[in-house]
């Protein structure tokens, strides 16, 4: 006879990507798994995050792969701010900053855009944390997957990214 399926309830230790739930057990952080949130809508985006975790745009923290002179970096950012390439470009010495095409990030990362959590990767990249992320006591970040993030505080992050503090967030004119 048929098999019947039930539907549940994703627990928590499946709401992150098996990569990154890998991930936080390698770096000792098992107990973040209880603090996944997944959520039914994607959260690709961080106006998407912040409008589901309800918190402000920029507690949300961007992971964003870039080209630098052809080699992928990592670069965490607000998500209520922008990268500055040229900053990026100066705090490197690179001769030229891009944006990474989705599969290089899905190579370098071993996760689609929208779900890149800030560490966890397949490759070992050089990654760069703009200092506004420090400017709140905990940012939300993705799981891995486009429907789950999780809270930490910025310095924590910082430290498991293994990122460099950096000033790259594109300057808003002021009139």
């Amino acid at each position: 006879m048929g098999r019947t399926r039930t539907a549940t309830v994703p627990s928590m230790t499946t709401a992150a990507h098996p990569r990154f739930a890998a991930a936080l057990e390698e770096l000792g952080l098992g107990e973040l798994h209880e603090r996944i949130r997944r959520f039914p809508d994607a959260t690709r985006t961080a106006a998407e995050a912040a409008a589901a975790v309800g918190c402000e745009l920029s507690q949300i923290c961007k992971s964003l792969i870039f080209a630098v002179d052809g080699v992928p970096v990592l670069v965490l950012m607000d998500g209520a701010s922008r990268v500055d390439l040229e900053l990026v470009r100066k705090e490197l010495g690179a001769e030229k900053v891009t944006r990474a095409k989705a599969d290089v990030v899905r190579e370098t990362t071993g996760y689609a855009i929208g779900g890149v959590p800030p560490f966890g990767h397949r490759t070992k990249t050089r990654v760069l944390a703009d200092r506004s992320l420090l400017e709140h006591d905990v940012v939300w970040a993705a799981a891995g997957n486009p429907h789950a993030v999780f809270p930490m505080a910025p310095k924590d992050l910082v430290t498991h990214a293994g990122a460099t503090l950096v000033d790259v967030r594109e300057q808003t004119q002021t009139s």
